[in-house]
């Protein structure tokens, strides 16, 4: 099941969301050793985590967090924007109907197979969220490990950039053109899960 949430929560006041954080922090900070905020030694949460981010989040039937995602629209504050726009030779993408996919973040918990699944499960959420929201394209910021995966899940991505070396990884910007056409595309590549919008008891949206 994937639950969507509009707007960031304070720490404490949402156990699902306080799981993603936490799994965040294990994957970001404690594996992948990237400098970002971390409150309470427990959860990371960096300055685009506010009122107008959107989360995808799978669960399982405990609530317990597998994966998820983070939209921002780029009318406003985004990491690419903000933090890495020479990644863009041509200016960074803006638009009221334009989102950044950021903190793709899958639970360590996870065997591979599982992995798998949930990566697919997010992405098929995600582009039916935009085709809903009339959402025409997502950017994201990939390095050389998860560039790979991007572009093998079937929708149609373009560079803005030549990629360049942050940190350990050479890293780029990538545009994802969301179309009537890329759900298609995805069951063409078999990463294409089946599973509509539904309204669920909390308020938020699910992909059940």
């Amino acid at each position: 099941m994937i639950q969507i949430f509009h707007g960031a929560r304070a720490p404490g006041t949402n156990a699902i969301l306080d799981a993603m954080h936490r799994d965040r922090k294990l994957v970001f900070v404690d594996l992948l050793k990237w400098d970002v905020p971390v409150i309470d030694d427990c959860f990371e949460i960096d300055q685009f985590d506010d009122e107008r981010a959107i989360y995808l989040v799978a669960v399982d039937g405990d609530g317990a967090h597998r994966g998820s995602i983070r939209l921002l629209p780029t009318d406003g504050p985004h990491i690419l924007g903000t933090i890495f726009p020479d990644l863009c030779d041509g200016g960074v993408p803006r638009s009221l109907n334009i989102y950044e996919i950021s903190r793709g973040c899958l639970s360590m918990r996870l065997r591979a197979p599982e992995r798998l699944a949930v990566r697919n499960a997010l992405t098929t959420a995600a582009v039916e969220f935009a085709l809903l929201h009339e959402i025409h394209a997502f950017t994201c910021i990939a390095d050389s490990g998860w560039l790979s995966q991007v572009l093998a899940l079937g929708w149609d991505c373009w560079p803005l950039g030549l990629p360049r070396k942050i940190g350990r990884s050479l890293t780029g910007a990538l545009r994802i053109d969301i179309t009537p056409e890329t759900p298609h595309l995805l069951r063409e590549a078999g990463t294409y899960v089946s599973a509509p919008l539904t309204l669920a008891e909390a308020g938020a949206r699910v992909l059940a």
